[in-house]
């Protein structure tokens, strides 16, 4: 069975028009690594947990911020690897120079026997929806397209 994860899908509007919140991967391996590598905040989670709850969960635990409100569910896509990613949008507002993530802790330099503490998530942004198809991962942006159309109704 392929893995999944569940995450949020925060907007709001602002004098650009239809923004959204992405979050840029903490640690060595994402350091460099800019356009089409943020996404949506979202965690693999237990098949025993319920996912909306899981996906809140992890929001909050890469940003430190707890979204509410009316959550929209969006159909779910598949990453490149095969993860099934389940999403929700849901309107809201924070200060994204101001997140604070979990950490996770690797070796570092690798063979290095060196533990090191790296934040899961070290920046967010908000971004129009142009914004946003250029620095998310490229199958993430359906859920930017279905967000779109929603607002539009």
């Amino acid at each position: 069975m392929a893995k999944q994860s569940a995450g949020i899908l925060l907007f709001r509007r602002k004098g650009r028009g239809l923004e959204v919140l992405l979050v840029h991967p903490g640690g060595p391996f994402f350091a460099k690594k800019d356009a089409g590598h943020w996404t949506i905040p979202k965690g693999e989670y237990p098949a025993e947990e319920e996912p909306l709850q899981a996906a809140i969960r992890e929001f909050e635990e890469e940003t430190g911020y707890r979204p509410q409100g009316q959550f929209i569910p969006l159909h779910p896509i598949k990453q490149k690897g095969g993860k099934v990613v389940l999403c929700w949008a849901v309107s809201g507002n924070l200060d994204a120079d101001a997140i604070t993530s979990n950490t996770f802790t690797i070796e570092w330099p690798p063979r290095s026997g060196k533990q090191r503490v790296f934040p899961e998530i070290d920046r967010a942004a908000w971004y129009t929806l142009a914004e946003a198809r250029q620095m998310m991962n490229e199958r993430q942006t359906a859920f930017l397209d279905e967000l779109a159309a929603i607002q539009d109704k």
